[in-house]
């Protein structure tokens, strides 16, 4: 029977790949406690466990897009990508977005941050049409893309997905339906917001499509049932790496807005989604290396209506719909808790069906 330190040794153990992440969670916890006490620690806690909620759907499409890369690439993901995903995403980005709308300087949105973070996060919701604009676009298309395949086999919401699917056929149809959905966020929003929203949305699909066919250009054959993945490296991996640190701010913008309504403490919000984005790059590793998408056969199916469903959420903002905190981060979770679910039970019925 292999003992303790065998087990941990392995490349899927949980504890080795959760290692750091519990580490940086303890570290930054002491910090935070004695920069501001209890009350700033169980802030910081939250804010942890938001990310990770709202980012969770987020680590099972990168899990599926990362088993492609190359271990050179897939470690690169998890170094510069962290610190793209933490300091860049969750940092600069804000201030960049209030810097857009408002017309102040980065050294003034940055004084306003520090100095005067009430003000600040006041600013950043100000910049929310922007957010949601190019943030629900842009998942919306990552939904559309994978639900609108032709050549897709396996479908979870049968109904629903079998119908569908055949579409993906049509030349352009992605690009054509989410044009139109531009077009009627164009001529519904606020005479005020209809320049914003317009650009940031095709900013949207044009980032997508841009991704998508400069991964395609390097994108190797799909292997067949059975047959080990080609990992991809050089141009194509790059693709595929700009590609996840896209997402990874499209995921991020809810939870950065978010945040603010916990609280307007720069330092807190940026030690707690920063700690959860930890998490849920661990995460990410640990779907990959336990080969937990080949186990869940609807697993993916389920984190892409979790995104769908998100980038819907975002846009319906737009129209001032706010719907609670608890529900939006909430809702990834049970899409893909059903999805787990709907997989036991389907493996479980072939297995029957292959007894008799």
């Amino acid at each position: 029977m292999p003992s303790l330190f065998t087990k941990f040794t392995q490349r899927s153990h949980p504890m080795r790949i959760f290692f750091i992440s519990i580490l940086l969670t303890i570290a930054t916890g002491v910090a935070v406690a004695m920069y501001g006490g209890w009350a700033a620690l169980w802030l910081f806690v939250v804010l942890a466990v938001l990310e990770v909620t709202f980012s969770f759907d987020n680590a099972v499409i990168n899990s599926r897009v990362l088993v492609r890369m190359s271990p050179f690439w897939q470690m690169l993901f998890l170094t510069v990508g962290i610190f793209i995903a933490v300091f860049v995403v969750r940092f600069i980005l804000p201030i960049v977005i209030v810097m857009v709308p408002t017309g102040l300087g980065f050294g003034e949105v940055l004084n306003l941050a520090f100095n005067d973070s009430v003000a600040y996060g006041e600013k950043l919701k100000e910049a929310g049409p922007l957010i949601e604009a190019f943030g629900g676009t842009f998942l919306l298309m990552i939904g559309i893309s994978y639900f609108l395949d032709a050549e897709k086999e396996t479908h979870w919401i049968r109904p629903l997905e079998r119908r569908i699917a055949p579409a993906g056929g049509i030349e352009n149809i992605k690009v054509f339906i989410m044009l139109i959905i531009a077009s009627i966020l164009y001529f519904t929003v606020e005479p005020q917001l209809q320049s914003a929203v317009i650009g940031a949305s095709v900013l949207g699909i044009i980032l997508h499509v841009g991704l998508e066919m400069f991964g395609n250009l390097f994108e190797q054959d799909e292997p067949k049932k059975g047959a080990k993945i080609k990992q991809q490296v050089g141009l194509a991996a790059f693709a595929s790496f700009l590609y996840l640190e896209v997402l990874d701010a499209s995921f991020s913008f809810d939870g950065v807005i978010g945040a603010f309504a916990i609280t307007t403490s720069v330092v807190l919000i940026v030690a707690g989604l920063g700690v959860g984005a930890f998490w849920v790059r661990s995460l990410t590793v640990y779907l990959m290396r336990s080969g937990t998408l080949a186990k869940y056969r609807y697993l993916e199916h389920g984190a892409h209506w979790a995104i769908t469903t998100l980038g819907i959420i975002m846009l319906v903002k737009l129209y001032h719909v706010e719907l609670p905190e608890w529900f939006t981060g909430s809702i990834g979770l049970i899409f893909i808790g059903t999805a787990i679910a709907s997989s036991v039970i389907e493996k479980r019925r072939l297995d029957a069906k292959t007894k008799t």
